[in-house]
């Protein structure tokens, strides 16, 4: 059966720009439109014709995954996404897939089988094949995270610029041994926050030290055991900007048992601001998101889909908040 990905080849462009032709061909170049139809005709291109007719025998049910029910931030989410489904006659399914790809491609075979009628992912990993396979003829939907190089409709803040501006904000301080601890790199958002973080050192004239970053998976524990490798070589941070709440306030703990003094002797800034972020002691500086307003959004986007209403854009950015509070502490130049 010809795919997608067969028309985009021959083509000569991206299966995202095949997508767009489809949906919305006043998007694309006129020349571009013209060797996507001739591509389709050639290779008698047909696209999944039950995808397109979604809208029949629906089930008025649709599924939100998510990699960790243990994860503070989804809950706020999966709150906005189930306001929106109740107000239009939906019910709201969870799935958790423990970081399980394998799982996570057994909760997609549901929509493929018809037994919802639409998907929203929240940061949920999956086999590029199957991102390629699903992408452009079923009704998925991405919260917080994004899949590059794929149409699929997602809903995120801009991570990149979050990322340099917890950077900045802490070279502003006087800080110059800045590290890093990040989520898991093969998540989007991590490498996002992870290309502010370098973007900003680089626009400071800060020369970039690897031994200062360190990939972690989002979990106190692992925010605990990167404070405890960090503190104990040569190289030490006078501050530190982890990848969510969670890991910085796992960082703070170990900081603490080492007679590290937070942020007298370190500074600490997360991300999320979870609900804990503001009673935490020292409460948390932070990038606030706002989960709720995600939640709404993604779900407004995935009943269009359904809906075969045509989107404005593929990738909607939500504005977030700067939280400053006390763990990142006070100006240390001249110290």
């Amino acid at each position: 059966m010809v795919k997608m990905s067969d028309v985009a080849k021959l083509a000569n462009v991206s299966t995202a720009t095949v997508s767009r032709v489809l949906r919305n061909p006043e998007a694309v170049k006129k020349i571009t439109q013209q060797k996507v139809f001739e591509a389709i005709k050639q290779l008698d291109y047909q696209p999944n014709i039950l995808a397109r007719h979604f809208r029949t025998n629906q089930t008025k049910t649709i599924l939100v995954v998510v990699p960790s029910l243990t994860n503070l931030v989804f809950s706020e989410m999966i709150s906005g996404i189930d306001t929106v489904a109740t107000e239009k006659g939906y019910q709201v399914l969870l799935g958790n897939t423990n970081k399980e790809v394998e799982k996570a491609q057994s909760y997609i075979n549901h929509l493929k089988q018809k037994q919802v009628d639409g998907v929203i992912l929240l940061t949920v990993k999956l086999a590029q094949e199957l991102w390629e396979e699903i992408a452009h003829d079923y009704p998925i939907v991405l919260a917080s995270d994004f899949v590059e190089d794929l149409d699929i409709p997602a809903v995120c803040i801009d991570n990149i610029n979050c990322g340099y501006q917890i950077t900045e904000h802490l070279i502003k301080l006087g800080h110059q041994k800045i590290a890093h601890v990040s989520g898991a790199l093969d998540v989007a958002i991590s490498r996002e926050r992870v290309k502010g973080y370098r973007k900003a050192l680089h626009h400071y004239n800060i020369p970039i030290d690897e031994s200062l970053m360190i990939e972690a998976d989002y979990s106190i524990g692992s925010g605990y055991s990167s404070v405890r490798k960090l503190m104990k070589q040569d190289n030490k941070p006078t501050a530190i900007f982890f990848g969510n709440d969670e890991m910085a306030m796992g960082g703070i703990k170990a900081a603490k048992e080492m007679g590290i003094r937070v942020p007298e002797d370190l500074a600490v800034i997360g991300f999320d601001d979870i609900k804990f972020s503001a009673v935490f002691d020292p409460a948390l500086t932070t990038i606030a998101q706002p989960f709720h307003e995600m939640g709404r959004k993604s779900m407004e986007l995935l009943l269009k889909i359904m809906n075969d209403e045509p989107l404005e854009h593929e990738k909607y950015v939500i504005e977030s908040q700067f939280i400053v509070r006390e763990s990142c502490g006070a100006n240390i130049k001249g110290q």
